[in-house]
């Protein structure tokens, strides 16, 4: 792989992308039976072309996140791609919006439906990068995306009316607020984070899980023989964060919290998957969502996610 291509993907941050898709497999099968088979024959192209305007949008983001960070990381992060020099500013300007500009049209061609929360997730994702990243406002902001992503999932349907509805939009404020928690984590993952930070951070990420499952609980759409695995799997990815968060909380370096907030990014597939296979009862989705992980942990042995 030539240095100048590295240095693209290094940009684009491309193992997070699979998260976002992720999220499309939750939405789009919270309104859909299946993604293929006789019932399904118009779904599939429609599912494809959604994927492709989260990845458009989500990864403008990253690009985006860069550009405007580029004075910063060249004190803390002069290794990146543009403070390196490998990639220049304008390139990367270039870059963030075609691929804002994708997402946008492929939404589009979805349906009027999809392209409201396409342009809703353009303005939370500019604002954000430009600045509303270093104010309080920031992770809400960044939890206002996730939860937009898993809509716009959830988006090829007749009317913006029925996005709003549950199960689709509580699943998608619980994921919303999960990642609220992990972009508090990561606000000083460039330098060593301060403990009570991080704790509240934690306990906001718990609440995130902890509203999901009694999402699980409580909904009527769960199928009943799904609902107690679901929770099981859900309890058992907590006590594997918090496993994580604990050490990262007692030793808060830059190496260890950016080790945890990977594995944080990576059980948002999981999490999602399992949302999958709660309310949607197809296992075989389920597991087509969490194969997710493969190419994102693959990828994230060259590439940093963070």
């Amino acid at each position: 792989m030539s240095p100048r291509v590295l240095a693209y993907l290094r940009l684009l941050r491309l193992p997070t992308v699979f998260t976002a898709l992720a999220d499309i497999f939750l939405g789009f099968l919270l309104m859909h039976p299946t993604l293929v088979g006789d019932e399904a024959t118009r779904s599939l192209p429609t599912f494809l072309v959604l994927c492709l305007a989260s990845a458009g949008l989500y990864l403008s983001g990253m690009v985006f996140n860069d550009y405007f960070d580029r004075s910063i990381d060249a004190q803390e992060r002069p290794h990146r791609p543009i403070p390196s020099g490998a990639i220049s500013p304008a390139a990367a300007f270039r870059l963030a919006a075609a691929l804002m500009l994708v997402g946008l049209v492929a939404a589009g061609s979805v349906g009027f439906p999809s392209l409201l929360v396409a342009i809703a997730l353009c303005v939370l994702v500019f604002g954000y990068d430009s600045g509303l990243k270093k104010t309080p406002l920031g992770p809400l902001v960044m939890g206002g995306c996730r939860a937009g992503n898993v809509l716009l999932g959830a988006s090829a349907v007749a009317s913006a009316g029925d996005i709003l509805q549950s199960p689709q939009l509580p699943i998608a404020l619980g994921l919303g607020t999960y990642i609220v928690g992990v972009t508090l984590f990561a606000r000083q993952e460039a330098t060593v984070s301060r403990r009570g930070s991080l704790l509240a951070a934690a306990v906001v990420i718990n609440l995130g899980v902890v509203a999901l499952a009694m999402l699980i609980n409580k909904s009527i759409t769960v199928l009943a023989e799904h609902r107690l695995p679901a929770l099981g799997i859900l309890a058992m990815i907590l006590f594997t964060l918090d496993r994580r968060l604990a050490v990262a909380i007692m030793q808060p370096t830059p190496a260890v919290v950016q080790v945890a907030i990977k594995v944080l990014l990576l059980s948002l597939v999981v999490l999602d998957a399992t949302l999958v296979f709660a309310f949607n009862g197809n296992v075989e989705m389920a597991m087509a969502t969490v194969a997710m992980l493969i190419p994102a942990i693959g990828l994230s042995r060259l590439i940093a996610m963070t």
